[in-house]
């Protein structure tokens, strides 16, 4: 199962920092009082927010971006009018580095989230310390124990936890745990497989007091409207934006009739 493999390869590269590091990162953290652009606040703008994805690949697609000057994109991503970036950080199947994320933070004027497989408290100190908004937490990976501990460890850092969620119990897990931002993910992580009904249909099951986000498989401008129309929050577009040789275009198509 993909999944499985995503979380081993995740928690060996965790392994691998000496304890003693991943202590001393979160110690960093807590330290830090720099400010970071708020991601809630983004969210709280009114219409649908575009959140559009820094990702050179991905395990089920394989190379979206063989010329993958990421710095450039995320500024073609702020020209068009973007309101945040997620940055794919993991090195394996994405082909991501927290380096990235932490040279677009130094680039650009919107929120940024850092996107990945997140099992280890000292990978949400990392994001922190990297310039990060927000970071992602996948219900999916994590024990009630886990998603609890690394919301609350995410909002003392000043971060803001998306919290992906693929069916009605797991949105009711992230709801009880503390989370603030839902992430209703289409894509079926076992499989990687695509289902973009499955925002719409599980909208309804997310509390008024959370911001909900659609993530995956979102490509026009109609699904765009579609999303809006049910209430959400952003839409975070990946694959679409990547593979457009004009971004700035690309955006301007997903927002036609859409504000925000």
């Amino acid at each position: 199962m993909i999944l499985d493999q995503l979380v081993q390869a995740s928690q060996q590269r965790v392994q691998k920092v000496p304890v003693r590091e991943r202590v001393k990162r979160i110690q960093q953290a807590r330290k830090m009082t720099t400010p970071v652009l708020s991601f809630e606040a983004m969210l709280a703008q009114p219409g649908l927010q575009l959140i559009g994805e820094v990702k050179r690949a991905s395990p089920s697609k394989g190379l979206i971006a063989a010329e993958f000057d990421y710095l450039q994109i995320a500024q073609d991503y702020v020209a068009a009018g973007i309101d945040a970036i997620s940055v794919l950080t993991e090195p394996r199947y994405f082909k991501g580095q927290l380096s990235y994320l932490q040279a677009i933070v130094q680039t650009v004027s919107v929120p940024t989230l850092r996107k990945d497989f997140i099992v280890a408290a000292s990978q949400i100190a990392s994001a922190r310390i990297a310039g990060a908004s927000a970071v992602l937490l996948i219900v999916a990976i994590l024990t009630p124990v886990q998603l609890q501990a690394f919301i609350t460890l995410a909002h003392e850092l000043n971060l803001s936890a998306l919290v992906e969620v693929h069916t009605t119990a797991e949105i009711k897990q992230a709801v009880a745990a503390g989370a603030r931002i839902i992430g209703i993910n289409n894509r079926n992580l076992k499989d990687f497989s695509v289902n973009f009904a499955t925002s719409c249909q599980l909208r309804q099951a997310v509390p008024a007091e959370c911001y909900v986000v659609a993530e995956s498989g979102i490509q026009t401008a109609t699904q765009a409207q579609q999303l809006a129309a049910a209430g959400f929050d952003a839409m975070l577009v990946g694959e679409t934006l990547m593979r457009a040789p004009d971004k700035g275009q690309a955006v301007m198509q997903l927002r036609a009739g859409v504000r925000g």
